[in-house]
């Protein structure tokens, strides 16, 4: 039977968590920053999202310039 302790001496997670920590110690000050600054994207991704999602419904309906009022006049 497996237990936690022998997943946590698996070289394979191992390698895996030893290179998420070394990205993200190199990434130190971006990853400070999105956890200690009051604002975020989350916005902008909502309308990305939204845009992407128009997009998936009119893919092979019709021209651009449906797709473009349709990103325009959704809400």
């Amino acid at each position: 039977m497996t237990g936690p302790q022998d997943l946590c001496q698996s070289p394979v997670l191992t390698d895996k968590a030893s290179r998420f920590a070394h990205h993200l110690e190199r990434d130190l000050d971006a990853v400070v920053a999105g956890l200690s600054q009051p604002w975020n994207s989350g916005v902008v991704e909502g309308h990305v999202n939204r845009i992407k999602m128009l997009k998936r419904q009119m893919f092979g309906r019709a021209g651009f310039e449906l797709l473009r009022k349709r990103v325009l006049l959704a809400k």
